[in-house]
């Protein structure tokens, strides 16, 4: 008990990275799941107050356009009464004259006509005709600035459809939704039928096909429910829903009907089986006698006039019905509010993990542009369907998401690397008060520099001992001076993973140094676990200090060193293993080198084929091994300077590593894996201090120069930066 009661009190302050690794591996959660929210607030904000609804009509349109043409409407027919029509008949169409046109289809045995024309005067309209309920006729309702029109009056108001439609007119005044039914107030045209629902209501109950309106309201014609409009429907943001309105699903104005004149029927030019059982419509094209004429999708197409006569809307909307319930042509649906904005929050989503997972912004310009195509893509085929899905709404979520992830990572970057520059002042600051101190040994007693290590092999063998009240040893790694490395399972989390421990025991003892070592471990600590971050550098899990010994918790990468696969001479590696494992490489010294960080001791040692992916991951960073003494493969000045010896230029071992200090390390490794023989084996030029290696390897005179040029003597002759590096081997590769 008395043993446990110690070990208890002598567990120290454990500074356990594991809340801030849980909390950056949810992070990436929240920063997703915040911003996705926030961008889809902001975006149905916006469309809200209908700032995005003129972009979604206009890309509504397109996909209007777009559409392959479908075959004309076989069930209709037009019989156009032009401007040529009216000067033949000098622009006066008399009551005489409608009715030879009349008497004349009818005996052509039509099914219905519509007469849509505007004959309020006209008391003997289609007064020969035998059966004067299959003609339809229509009136205008009364309007600001404008008095209503009348239907003629021999005709029963059942047989009369009103003209009036609806245009967008807080867009673009283009008609894109069919009105079937209003109420109106006026005291003559008092229907409440459109004249184009009205002939085709007609038309299908000749066939037996009857309308009805729902328990809620809803229109039907046979089993087909023509779904009205609501004031949010599709991309539409506080509609004047007044009256039945549905989408208009236009055809192609080429492809509409089959269409003759006025002048073609009397003088007996057309074919009579052209009418026979068809829904016949007559009307003007001009514009002196029509009441008006609209601007629609098709209007911005060439070979289309800029605006389509009443008479063709009435058609379209005749033909909408009819198709719909005969042939099952598709209604253009639209999704409730909770489901489009569940679409754009998903996007907003997709935008969001994309910024968070391709942090460079080449590839995800990449990415992001594919995903756009992938979202238009998306939409058009589903407005094959008949389907309106936003586009705009869900396209500027994906990319507001994206680049308001990619400022916020960068931010977030340049916060970290502010804090690394700090910590890596500190550390140079500590370096330099070791330096003195390891120089300086009168003032310290011999009985200082004499300890032994709390693990000794006896726990480390039996697996008893438990580091920091948690971390289990299993296995002795390696060992070196005062340092040694361990494996270790993690006694509280889930299933004991394996984990790294590294042990370093300062050189001395004595306070001062502890002081200035522990500012050291701690600067350093700091600095390894942003390092972490990156998923081809181990995670710093936890470190603290025990016994004026300190500990860094790190993860284990399973695999095999480098040093396993660079050859003998008999077995040299060709061109493409090298670029391919300075790609690799120079990918972690990009970030390692953004953040103002020097690894300092790169070797194949050091370097891990994970056997997880087969990636490289570079390990053992640290100026935390100044506090130890040096180990058998450092040379004498290793007190002072970290490095091994080959692999550290000469600026390091003189105390002062700059960032290209790691990019000569990794072209010594690149000459070894060509040559097979280890750096410092290989004897400089007396005259320049380069190292002479090409009369011992064949290689190409492309990749011999960057070598040459990453490992220079003097460091401002060599690459300064592995972006650089990068550059040239691309260069490489593309020749």
């Amino acid at each position: 008990m008395i043993n446990g009661l110690l070990e208890k009190l002598r567990v120290p302050f454990v500074k356990d990275q594991d809340s801030r690794k849980t909390s950056f591996s949810n992070n990436w959660l929240q920063i997703i799941l915040v911003s996705s929210v926030g961008v889809t607030a902001l975006i149905w904000g916006v469309r809200e107050l209908k700032w995005l609804q003129p972009w979604e009509l206009r890309v509504y349109d397109q996909m209007l356009r777009s559409r392959p043409p479908q075959p004309s409407d076989r069930r209709i027919l037009l019989v156009k009464i032009t401007d040529e029509d009216l000067r033949r008949e000098k622009w006066n169409l008399s009551d005489t004259k409608i009715n030879q046109l009349l008497q004349k289809i009818e005996s052509y045995q039509p099914r219905i006509v519509g007469l849509y024309l505007f004959r309020p005067e006209d008391k003997n309209l289609a007064a020969n005709k035998q059966n004067q309920d299959n003609i339809i006729s229509t009136c205008l309702f009364s309007s600001i600035g404008r008095s209503e029109i009348p239907p003629p009056p021999n005709f029963d108001i059942d047989n009369v459809g009103f003209s009036d439609v609806v245009a967008d007119n807080e867009n673009d005044q283009i008609l894109r939704r069919g009105l079937l039914f209003a109420h109106s107030t006026d005291e003559k045209c008092t229907t409440s039928f459109a004249f184009g629902a009205l002939i085709a209501i007609n038309y299908l109950e000749k066939q037996g096909i009857e309308y009805k309106f729902t328990n809620k309201g809803d229109f039907q014609l046979g089993k087909t429910i023509f779904w009205r409009l609501k004031p949010n429907s599709g991309s539409y943001q506080h509609l004047d829903a007044n009256g039945y309105q549905i989408l208009l699903n236009y055809r192609h104005p080429n492809y509409l009907a089959d269409q003759v004149t006025l002048t073609e029927v009397l003088s007996d030019r057309v074919n009579p089986s052209l009418f026979k059982d068809r829904l016949v419509i007559i009307g003007t094209t001009s514009a002196s006698l029509a009441p008006g004429s609209f601007y629609t999708p098709y209007s911005s197409l060439p070979d289309q006039p800029a605006r389509m006569p009443a008479l063709f809307i009435h058609a379209q909307i005749a033909s909408q019905l009819i198709g719909t319930v005969l042939d099952g042509r598709p209604l253009i649906w639209y999704w409730p509010d909770w489901v489009e904005l569940i679409w754009v929050w998903g996007w907003a989503v997709l935008g969001s993990t994309l910024a968070w997972w391709w942090r460079n912004p080449l590839l995800l310009l990449m990415m992001g542009g594919v995903t756009l195509v992938v979202l238009v893509g998306i939409c058009v085929i589903l407005f094959l369907q008949a389907g309106w899905v936003p586009l705009i709404p869900s396209g500027l979520a994906l990319i507001i998401s994206i680049i308001s992830v990619m400022a916020y990572t960068n931010y977030q970057n340049q916060r970290q690397t502010q804090v690394i520059i700090l910590q890596v002042e500190k550390q140079q600051e500590a370096i330099a008060q070791l330096n003195i101190l390891l120089e300086d040994k009168t003032a310290i007693p011999d009985s200082q520099l004499d300890f032994t290590p709390t693990i000794d092999s006896s726990q480390t063998k039996s697996g008893d001992l438990l580091l920091g009240g948690r971390y289990r040893i299993s296995k002795v790694l390696g060992a070196g001076g005062f340092g040694r490395t361990y494996l270790a399972q993690d006694t509280q989390r889930p299933g004991n993973p394996t984990c790294v421990v590294k042990q370093l025991m300062p050189a001395r003892q004595d306070s001062r140094f502890l002081q200035v070592a522990r500012r050291l471990f701690n600067s350093e600590a700091e600095i390894l676990e942003t390092l972490g971050k990156h998923h081809q550098i181990p995670e710093l899990l936890a470190y603290f200090e025990d016994n004026q010994e300190f500990y860094l918790i790190q993860q284990y990468i399973e695999g095999h060193t480098l040093s396993e696969e660079l050859p003998p001479i008999q077995n040299l590696k060709n061109e493409s293993f090298v670029i391919g494992m300075f790609k690799e490489i120079l990918e972690i010294l990009v970030f390692v080198h953004q953040h103002r960080v020097i690894h300092r001791d790169i070797k194949p040692t050091n370097i891990i084929r994970r056997a997880e992916d087969n990636q490289l991951v570079l390990i053992d960073f640290g100026a935390v091994k100044l506090m130890q003494p040096p180990s058998s493969e450092q040379t004498e000045l290793a007190t002072v300077a970290i490095g091994t010896r080959g692999y550290a230029p000469p600026e390091q071992f003189a105390g002062h590593p700059r960032l290209c200090s790691d990019i000569y390390a990794l072209g010594m490794i690149g000459i070894q894996a060509i040559t097979g023989i280890p750096p410092q084996e290989l004897h400089p030029n007396p005259e320049t201090g380069n190292v002479m290696w090409r009369q011992t390897a064949q290689v190409s005179e492309e990749l011999a120069v960057i070598l040459d040029k990453m490992v220079c003597y003097h460091f401002s002759d060599r690459y300064q930066s592995a972006t650089a590096v990068l550059q040239d081997l691309k260069r490489i590769s593309i020749n």
